[in-house]
């Protein structure tokens, strides 16, 4: 069987990283991918994907990309479910990140050196 996603796309936000209590990191994204035809209105749509990136990447995730950043994420499709605080079973879907690439340009050291200073 094959289980096989590959998108490229631009970030919704800025990525944030967090932890796992075992201290794995991760990172939440939604991506935006351009459907490859127009709308009545003549216009592109979108689709929003959410995305989990897991250990290494997410930390090169969030350390080299922000919001509008174009990348592709090649994964894996993955369906679960939880209970809400009203009792009620709620499912989601996610790619599964296994590969991640950097499409657009990398940001200059100046650039850099400004999101570290908080300018």
């Amino acid at each position: 069987m094959i289980n096989q996603v590959v998108l490229v796309g631009r970030l919704t936000k800025d990525p944030e990283l967090r932890f796992t209590p075992e201290g794995r990191a991760v990172s939440n994204v939604i991506l935006a991918v351009n459907r490859n035809y127009r709308n009545g209105e003549g216009e592109f749509d979108a689709d929003f994907v959410q995305c989990t990136v897991w250990r290494k990447m997410a930390e090169n995730l969030v350390q080299y990309c922000k919001k509008g950043s174009l990348i592709g994420i090649t994964g894996r499709l993955q369906t679960r479910n939880y209970e809400n605080q009203e009792g009620k079973k709620v499912y989601v879907t996610e790619v599964v990140a296994e590969g991640l690439k950097f499409v657009g340009p990398k940001p200059s050291s100046s650039e850099r050196t400004q999101e570290l200073a908080g300018v």
